[in-house]
């Protein structure tokens, strides 16, 4: 088997990684290090009284009696190996903040990877992180990550998801070194929840470190079992924070947006003209009434997005697309709000004027609640094989209440109430779930809701909907197990005809689905050109509440990592599918893969071809899709990314249509909290309107463009000037431009 090829290292380089660690080491002997790391003997953190200057040197003298650890294990892609570098991580408090710093050694600094970026992306660079599971229920964790190049990114993990849309107020700082670097942390007690109790505090704890390579090497601080679907259940223990307090922890964020929006209301002839000039002012108040409980109000909400959604082919698509909520009021906390299915979808709230959010946990409980006022009122009317939508000018309110109850670190029940309101109109949606995890291997979650619903005339008539007040039921069930090597699962989902969830993404109904999947997996020994290979099938059977069938489907599919950072995953299918009262047969691949042939390249495609129904028509096509997307860092300040769509439909052997999406986007960072950025994106469908048993124009176009100057202090103290424009066409008309929009935002973060 022969070795992974490895970088060349001076020998200067050698004798600096040698002797570092020993050195480092030296340097550890006055601190203060007790305990094993064990729920009977955690490491206990010592409390400092002299100040930290957050800069990435580590001269203070609490950084003396500070606890140091040493992360001893790579957990991937090998298996609990010695790593392949040496790093410490210091930790120490004080009644006001939790200190962390890590010494992260290199044997060829020149290859750490260290570009600017903007906050919460890390794109492939080296990086630290802090794991704090701060109310040491092995369930929920607050990550802190810190590029080798300073850049922030926060999270919360669950043990079924991640929310990448919370934000926390913390410092940090980097610094290169000739041995390695450096990276120091403060994180305020009001930036994070944590125990409510008097005398010392015992969290689960780990420290990673990414080693971007051959392989992006993961090095923590304890052995990993691969049988333990349970991360934190396996985490050291730390002990202390003795009268850590938040503060007042009240947190007021006013924004002032102003705007100016011309369009050409003649379209495509006419000048363009100011369609609407406006300054608007808002303000959200987030107060920490107790460690573990937060409220947060907003009126006037800045719901702006200063980044488009990227753009999703929508030509032959039955059901309405899922684009990712970014709006920081709903962002925040959405794990407190996490079920089986997505019945809590955010993005059909289009335009708030307020909201009241409250989440929090006490010893074994869990609750999050929400009330939104929206003037706006948008409906998926969902179905069995396809979906409808619209948008009312009608004001609404929704509310959403989660509780949830833990019992032990397996074991929880919850219950999940969504309501909407307005003239003439409702929808609710009130049951419960439970998930239990009876062993490190295996896992059942449940969901059961029933809904009620009531439409206006004008959209039970205009839309085919029930007349009335009706309602429905929705089940799912899930059962997993997962091992080092086996894994296999079992789901079944159930949703009557009447079922609806306005206030989430559900546009299916009407249907029954049963699938199970089996894999195996083959973990590669250190020095092998590949890490994993995965190899697993998995069937599917929908049908209609009637039992009328809908899709009965089978896949296999293999996977692979390896050398350069590179995948490789294929899946082809073989299935039988009804739409409009005609059956079809099916065979299609997908095949995605990707690889960084540099450290500063990295390159990827997703492609898919076969057999596709042409749901416009009701026949049988084939398809071709392809959409490769690369990114390069141009030294360490610019980076370029290209994202393509293409995709060729055929049906009866001649061609129904072409689309092309195509987004260019290049960022300039002067720093770490400012930069400046351009998107251009270009879309183009053209039809064969010969094809088409009814009227189509035969060409679609649309080019957009957007230029941001973005500077942020931290996560809601920010400046952003902004210009964005359309332009539009088709058959008849050249690409003429419709609308244009100047804008500028001013956000502050005022902490009391």
């Amino acid at each position: 088997m022969r070795p992974s090829p490895v970088l060349p290292i001076s020998l200067t380089g050698v004798l600096l990684f040698v002797f570092i660690p020993v050195f480092l080491a030296g340097q550890s002997t006055n601190n203060f290090n007790q305990g094993s790391g064990t729920t009977e003997n955690p490491y206990i953190v010592p409390m400092t009284d002299s100040e930290i200057a957050v800069d990435a040197i580590l001269d203070e003298a609490a950084w003396q009696r500070a606890l140091v650890l040493e992360l001893k294990y790579e957990v991937r892609p090998g298996e609990n190996v010695t790593p392949p570098v040496s790093t410490e991580v210091l930790l120490t408090y004080d009644a006001n903040t939790f200190y962390a710093a890590f010494r992260c050694c290199d044997p060829d600094p020149s290859a750490i990877r260290a570009h600017l970026r903007d906050r919460d992306t890390l794109g492939g660079d080296d990086w630290i992180a802090l794991i704090l599971d701060t109310f040491n229920d092995e369930r929920r964790s607050f990550d802190f990550i810190v590029t080798a190049g300073g850049v922030q990114f926060d999270e919360i993990e669950t043990q079924n998801s991640e929310d990448e849309g919370w934000d926390a107020i913390w410092d940090c700082a980097s610094k290169i070194t000739d041995w390695g670097y450096t990276v120091e942390i403060a994180i305020p007690f009001s930036s994070i929840r944590f125990q409510r109790k008097e005398g010392p505090q015992v969290w689960g704890f780990d420290a990673v470190r990414r080693y971007p390579r051959e392989y992006p090497h993961h090095i923590g601080l304890f052995p990993r079992n691969r049988s333990n679907n349970c991360y934190m259940c396996q985490a050291v223990k730390i002990k202390g924070f003795e009268g850590a307090s938040p503060g007042r922890n009240i947190e007021l964020d006013p924004t002032a947006i102003g705007f100016r929006s011309d369009e050409r209301n003649d379209f495509p002839n006419g000048d363009m003209k100011k369609q609407s000039q406006e300054a608007e002012f808002g303000l959200t108040a987030h107060w920490g009434m107790t460690p573990n409980l937060t409220t947060n109000f907003t009126v006037n909400p800045d719901f702006s997005q200063v980044e488009a959604d990227a753009r999703q082919l929508d030509i032959n698509e039955p059901f309405a697309l899922f684009y990712s909520e970014r709006r920081p009021f709903f962002t925040e906390g959405t794990d407190f709000f996490a079920a089986l299915e997505s019945i809590i979808y955010t993005r059909t709230i289009r335009d708030p004027s307020w909201g009241l959010k409250l989440t929090g946990k006490e010893g074994a409980n869990t609750i999050g609640a929400y009330i939104v006022r929206d003037e706006i009122t948008n409906l998926i009317f969902p179905g069995s094989q396809g979906s409808g939508s619209t948008s009312l000018d009608m004001a609404n309110t929704s509310s959403v209440f989660r509780y949830k109850r833990d019992f032990g670190s397996r074991y929880n029940v919850g219950l999940l109430a969504t309501d909407r309101e307005a003239a003439d109109y409702f929808n609710r949606v009130v049951g419960f779930d439970l998930d239990f995890r009876f062993t490190p291997t295996n896992q059942i979650q449940l969901l059961l809701l029933g809904s009620s619903t009531k439409y206006p005339d004008e959209v039970t008539n205009d839309f085919n909907e029930p007349s009335g007040t009706f309602g429905d039921r929705l089940i799912s069930f899930e059962y997993d197990h997962y091992t080092r090597t086996w894994g296999w699962w079992a789901d079944y989902e159930e949703a009557g005809s009447n079922f609806r969830a306005d206030i989430g993404y559900y546009p299916m109904v009407g249907y029954r689905n049963t699938e199970g999947g089996l894999f195996r997996t083959w973990i590669a020994k250190p020095g092998a050109w590949w890490s994993q290979f995965r190899v697993g099938s998995e069937l599917n059977y929908f049908e209609e509440t009637d039992g009328t069938l809908l899709t009965r489907r089978g896949s296999l599919w293999f996977s692979y990592t390896g050398t350069m950072q590179s995948f490789i995953y294929t899946n082809g299918r073989k299935s039988r599918e009804l739409y409009n009262n005609h059956e079809f047969d099916l065979t299609y691949l997908q095949i995605e893969a990707g690889f960084w042939p540099a450290s500063n390249l990295e390159l990827s495609t997703y492609t898919i071809f076969g057999d596709q129904i042409d749901y416009a028509n009701t026949r049988l096509g084939y398809r071709f899709r392809i959409n490769p997307w690369l990114s390069y860092n141009l030294g360490k300040h610019l980076r370029l990314s290209f994202d393509h769509n293409f995709e060729r439909m055929h049906a009866q052997d001649i061609r129904l249509y072409t689309a092309n999406i195509s987004q260019v986007t290049a960022i300039y960072h002067f720093n770490v909290r400012t930069f400046f950025r351009t998107i251009v994106q270009y879309v183009n469908y053209s039809y064969n309107p010969a094809n088409y048993t009814f009227t189509i124009d035969a060409k679609n176009e649309h080019f957009f463009t957007q230029l941001l100057f973005s500077y942020k202090i931290n996560p809601r103290t920010v400046l952003f000037l902004g210009y964005s424009d359309n332009y539009r066409g088709d058959q008849d008309i050249e690409l003429t431009q419709s609308n244009r929009t100047f804008f500028i935002k001013l956000g502050y973060a005022w902490v009391l």
